[in-house]
């Protein structure tokens, strides 16, 4: 091709020394243009090694390092050279932050926040800014249920206790099939050092809307809080808006992974929706971040984004309800996980966490008695400890305290002690025909006020429950369970207790 080339570039020469001397070329002229000649034919060799090393991801071309960083990474930095539009460099920009239902190795991404990317063009960002649908992303879940009462008092006369739950509404003697869950999460980094996260829920029970039935599947804000990462590393942060109250471990777990169907009474009855408005401090260690990692990416159902050790400050009337006093929820919580390869072969890879949380509150119950004026006192500490399965596991949690419980008495609401909690064991089989399953079971039980109910009514629940939760594919979980019921109706104008058999069934669409 080269000698093609230069036989042509010479033939024209010759060509033009025979045309009139005003056309005539000098030496210097012929070597100018042999020497351009060559530099295309060169630039025309190398195209397909570049286009080559484009396919395969190589940057052709780098971003200046005088290129001034931008707020949020979408808006040209000033004093940048002008680049071609008609041949742009070719550039690759960072894989997104991403969860994929059927690659385990990315599900530890929706457990944790994920590692920081840079957002603006800087001298260390070869890439072009990040778009919004970069930096964020989409997810949820849909719970289907089915109760089936076995035996007991699905009905009773007034006055007197039915089987209910203040976790499952559709738990009653008209119900077949309702959605528990209906979520969707938007979250990502907006910024190398914020994270934000927006969680609505669709399946929400509403009363008072056309008559004295209530209406359900209405929207409702669960989470809405952004996380601002005090050092590089994302050990420190700082969570602002609604989020979930670090108090239980069983509490901030999420409900997609949560094996059982329903969180215990006695953790949950300190803040129920699991949720406030406020702010939290959380630090996490390098090490203590490192065993959270292996047991996420080992398929462990962990207890979500949070740190080895929180501290908290929110307005403590729980979730979606309005201040009402001057005092502030005061939240202390503390876990740990062990590895306990040293005890022998036998313990290898085996983790143990262990923790404890405590807080301080001050809670006005709704149409409580006259004269509540901040409230009444709310108190609690309370302890875990889980043996993650591998295969065989232990789970359990126990808090005592104080707080509002309605006297049937006195006929008022007073401060009274509380206690209670629930263990748990289950097994994780990773293979079988039917796919990976875990069988548990779980003893709890739980003596107090139930404060955000009407009045703060008292519960006093004994439950035994036995389950198996199967994953047939990523996408699709089915929950199975019995349940044995010993429970009061959260009412303050129902006495007494109601026994019963449940069969329950939970379907989990995850995407």
């Amino acid at each position: 091709m080269k000698r093609r080339l230069l036989a042509a570039l010479l033939l024209a020469s010759a060509i033009g020394l025979a045309a009139p001397p005003a056309r005539a070329q000098t030496v210097a002229e012929l070597q100018r243009q042999i020497d351009e000649l060559k530099a295309l034919v060169k630039a025309q060799a190398q195209a397909p090694s570049q286009a080559r090393g484009a396919r395969r991801g190589t940057p052709v071309a780098v971003r200046p390092t005088h290129a001034r960083a931008t707020d949020a990474g979408t808006v040209p930095a000033a004093g940048r050279p002008v680049e071609s539009a008609v041949a742009p460099p070719v550039v690759v920009a960072p894989v997104p932050h991403r969860f994929a239902l059927d690659e385990p190795d990315t599900w530890s991404d929706a457990l944790v926040p994920p590692a920081p990317q840079p957002l603006a063009d800087g001298p260390n960002h070869g890439a072009r800014p990040r778009t919004w649908f970069e930096r964020l992303s989409l997810r949820g879940y849909t719970q289907l249920r089915s109760n089936e009462f076995l035996s007991g008092d699905d009905t009773a006369p007034a006055g007197r206790s039915r089987l209910r739950s203040v976790h499952d509404g559709g738990i009653s003697d008209r119900n077949t099939f309702t959605f528990r869950r209906v979520r969707l999460v938007l979250q990502g980094d907006i910024h190398e050092r914020v994270f934000i996260y927006l969680q609505p829920d669709f399946a929400v029970n509403v009363s008072n809307q056309s008559g004295p039935e209530g209406r359900q599947h209405y929207s409702q804000l669960r989470d809405a809080y952004a996380d601002v990462f005090l050092d590089d590393e994302r050990r420190t942060k700082l969570r602002f808006g609604q989020q979930k109250v670090p108090y239980g471990w069983e509490n901030l777990q999420s409900s997609q992974n949560r094996l059982t169907l329903d969180r215990a009474d006695a953790l949950n009855s300190g803040v129920p929706g699991e949720r406030d408005l406020g702010i939290t401090l959380y630090y996490t260690p390098w090490h203590v971040q490192r065993i959270w990692d292996r047991l996420a990416r080992g398929g462990q159902k962990l207890f979500g984004n949070y740190g080895a050790l929180g501290l908290g400050l929110y307005n403590g009337q729980t979730i979606n309800r309005i201040e009402a006093n001057e005092d502030l929820m005061t939240v202390v919580m503390a876990t740990w996980p062990f590895e306990l390869d040293g005890l022998g072969e036998a313990f290898r890879g085996q983790v143990l966490e262990v923790g404890g949380s405590a807080y301080r509150n001050r809670f006005r119950p709704e149409l409580g008695s006259p004269g509540l004026g901040n409230g009444y006192d709310d108190e609690r500490v309370g302890l875990h400890a889980i043996l993650y399965p591998q295969p065989f596991g232990l789970q359990a949690e126990w808090n005592w305290g104080r707080g509002p419980e309605y006297d049937p008495v006195a006929r008022a609401i007073l401060t009274k002690p509380l206690q209670g909690g629930y263990v748990q064991a289950m097994v994780r089989v990773d293979r079988s025909p039917v796919g990976p399953f875990m069988p548990y079971a779980r003893w709890q039980t739980y003596d107090g006020g139930w404060k955000v109910g009407t009045g703060a009514p008292r519960l006093d629940t004994d439950e035994f429950e036995l389950g198996v939760e199967f994953q047939p594919i990523k996408a699709v979980e089915l929950t199975l369970a019995y349940a044995s019921m010993n429970r009061r109706e959260a009412s303050i104008s129902r006495l007494g207790r109601a026994k019963g058999d449940l069969f329950r069934a939970q379907l989990q669409i995850n995407y």
